[in-house]
């Protein structure tokens, strides 16, 4: 690993089939956008190494599962995780999501150091249009 990278973090994005799912990865990894752009067969995959509050992380992001938003949403909450909603064709809240995902887990050291494997986030349930952190998202961190 880098000297200077705190940690590596996995990522995976999920959701219905058409919704975006290549193209938020490549808007944030290479900040484009293709209207064109193919359907997934199999996984995609791509590393971009970000730093929040001064702290470096790598991110290996998979896109490879379709799930409905729904079951997107009780799967977050059942494994403890974030929920959050981009828009890789407006590019609205992208950088932003995974800014706010990697200051949620550095801030909880629990998540990412090997010791403490097991634990994970808690989420309360917010009101559309509530927010949750910088990005608006569905969630916040306890």
């Amino acid at each position: 690993m880098d000297e200077d990278v705190l940690t590596t973090l996995k990522i995976l994005i999920i959701g219905e089939s058409g919704v975006g799912k290549s193209s938020l990865l490549l808007r944030f990894t290479d900040d484009t956008f293709d209207p064109e752009l193919a359907a997934t067969i199999g996984v995609d995959f791509k590393v971009k190494t970000i730093s929040v509050d001064g702290n470096k992380a790598k991110l290996a992001i998979w896109e490879n599962r379709e799930v409905d938003r729904n079951e997107g949403l009780k799967f977050a909450r059942k494994h403890s995780m974030l929920f959050i909603e981009a828009s890789a064709k407006t590019c609205d809240g992208v950088q932003c999501a995974f800014e706010e995902l990697v200051e949620k887990i550095i801030q909880t050291p629990g998540l990412w150091e090997s010791e403490n494997q097991n634990k994970g986030v808690k989420l309360t349930h917010r009101e559309e249009g509530q927010g949750g952190g910088p990005c608006g998202g569905y969630c916040s961190v306890l």
